[in-house]
């Protein structure tokens, strides 16, 4: 306890010359923690970049938490300090615009200890009342963990999903988690019960349906504006054995889109008349077929896009699965065949593979070790993902996909649509006005050193403007997933009508602006600077 209170009053001294920190000595004496804090260069430059690499800011220290209320104490400080300093939490780091991060103030590296694995489980618990299964997690907990816990504990798992699992908790459900289930189960903020969450005050609140209901819907999809999520209640499902995998292409893109909201639209039927999981991407660069083929199936032979007869040079891909266990592995065949055939993609470009549900959810990690081990993973990654409404997407293919992108990619484009009944319109994530929406997410790679202008930090940065100057021009009412705006008046028109409330739970939860700087949203009140804020 002695080294640690040294080091924070090193790390106080330090925030007084950077923000003019104003604190009495018993304050301090009466500040206690169970973590530990950090001043370890290592530790410091580490949380001052993101899995985006395009941006640094650097924090004052790090801290890594034992329990809910070192966080609490940690963020009390902070209020009740003259001016405050910024406080953010960060899990696995893999925001792409530095939502994370903590200019002189600190950051609350949540899942520091996932190596260790000191930190208490809860078992799943069945509930009478919901009629299911619940587990309670960490915030800073990854998915990946609380995959493998559930399915070693009943056999259950977590109903909806993100593509990368190596993410935590609280980073997810305060933006929304998406993936393909999304259409079926909803986001991943439309499948938790409970959450602990400290705001910016120091307080630490439990928030549900039934409590504290406003807090709750407000950082569900939140942005970390209101409160760190220390805790959360996730619904559990029994977990399926296998998966048969099946990805079919098309050349002609309303085909493509029809048929994909076809399967989003009988997300009310039995399980064996739809598909568990629905996705898409563009194929655009005619190298990327071989790439996204090999990836999947045994590439003996190759696919040439001109070979297909398509139009412009782009094709689509449906993606699919159907989930089965023992008990029903002799009627997947059949069930898969019939909706099939009510699809209309090219003939005789059915690729299906099985393996186990555990390897499914997990695949993207897979590519990301393959990544590493050349060099590729830690790289700019200028990611622009957008809500687009289903009335315009046909616009937005022609003038993005067939227009703006050219034949280069450097990198996958996921394009699958949602069901909008199935997001709770009380959190605070952004949808366009439409029952069906699309996600369209530019996963690009800056390769600063490929020798091709078009993979640059800076030429895909400019196209990422260029996209979203044709959607403004155009009409297309798009709304940004893992936003990030400059201005105030932008963040006000990307919440649209929840723009009000966001603004009230802001001065009621966080009146000093101390958490969740990074994102850009609110500057600190007290700060000599907020005046500057854009308009």
């Amino acid at each position: 306890m002695t080294n640690n209170l040294v080091l924070l009053l090193f790390v106080i001294c330090r925030l007084l010359s950077t923000v003019g920190l104003t604190l009495e000595p018993a304050q301090l004496l009466q500040f206690s923690m169970e973590g530990q804090l950090s001043l370890e260069p290592s530790d410091v430059d580490r949380a001052s970049v993101d899995f985006g690499g395009m941006t640094r800011a650097e924090p004052m220290a790090v801290m890594r938490p034992a329990s809910a209320g070192d966080v609490a104490s940690l963020v009390r400080l902070a209020y009740g300090s003259a001016r405050g300093f910024p406080v953010s939490a960060r899990g696995h780091g893999h925001s792409i615009n530095g939502q994370a991060r903590a200019q002189g103030g600190v950051v609350i590296e949540m899942s520091y200890d996932r190596a260790v694995g000191h930190r208490a489980r809860s078992h799943p618990v069945y509930s009478p009342s919901l009629g299911e299964y619940y587990v309670d997690v960490w915030g800073g907990e990854l998915w990946i963990d609380i995959l493998n816990w559930t399915l070693e504990n009943g056999g259950l798992a977590p109903k909806s999903w993100t593509d990368y699992l190596y993410l935590s908790v609280g980073g997810t459900l305060s933006n929304a988690g998406i993936s393909g289930q999304a259409f079926h189960h909803g986001p991943q903020i439309s499948n938790v019960y409970e959450v602990d969450v400290i705001t910016g005050k120091g307080e630490i609140v439990t928030c549900s349906e039934e409590q504290n209901s406003e807090l709750f819907h407000g950082v569900l999809g939140g942005l970390g504006q209101f409160g760190i999520i220390t805790r959360a209640r996730l619904a559990l499902e029994p977990a399926p054995q296998r998966v048969r995998w099946i990805r079919v292409l098309y050349s002609n893109f309303t085909t493509f889109t029809r048929d994909q909201e076809l399967l989003i639209s009988l997300h009310g039927t039995h399980r064996s008349e739809r598909f568990d999981y629905v996705e898409g991407f563009v194929i655009v660069d005619e190298g990327l077929i071989n790439n996204w083929r090999s990836s999947f199936f045994s590439p003996r032979n190759s696919v040439n896009i001109s070979s297909i007869g398509t139009n412009g040079g782009v094709l689509y891909c449906l993606e699919m699965t159907k989930n089965y266990d023992d008990s029903t592995a002799d009627f997947v065949d059949q069930e898969v065949e019939a909706l099939l055939k009510r699809l209309e993609f090219i003939p005789a470009s059915v690729f299906t593979t099985d393996l186990p549900y555990v390897d499914f959810l997990d695949r993207v990690h897979k590519a990301e070790l393959k990544l590493r081990a050349k060099g590729l993973w830690d790289v700019p990654h200028p990611w622009l993902n957008l809500f687009v409404p289903a009335s315009r997407i046909a616009d937005f293919d022609h003038g993005v996909f067939r227009g703006i992108l050219g034949n280069k990619t450097s990198g996958p484009i996921l394009i699958y649509p949602m069901n909008k009944h199935k997001w709770d319109e009380r959190s605070s994530a952004v949808t366009p006005d439409e029952e069906v929406f699309y996600l369209v997410g530019f996963l690009r790679s800056a390769l600063p050193y490929s020798g091709e202008s078009t993979q640059s930090l800076e030429y895909l940065s400019q196209q990422n403007e260029r996209i979203l100057a044709f959607c403004d021009e155009a009409g297309i009412e798009v709304k940004q997933y893992l936003p990030h705006h400059l201005t105030r008046a932008e963040w006000a028109r990307h919440f649209g009508t929840k723009w009000d409330r966001f603004l009230r739970l802001k001065a009621e939860f966080d009146p000093k602006g101390i958490l969740g700087s990074g994102q850009g949203i609110f500057p600190p009140s007290s700060s000599p600077f907020s005046s500057l804020f854009p308009s």
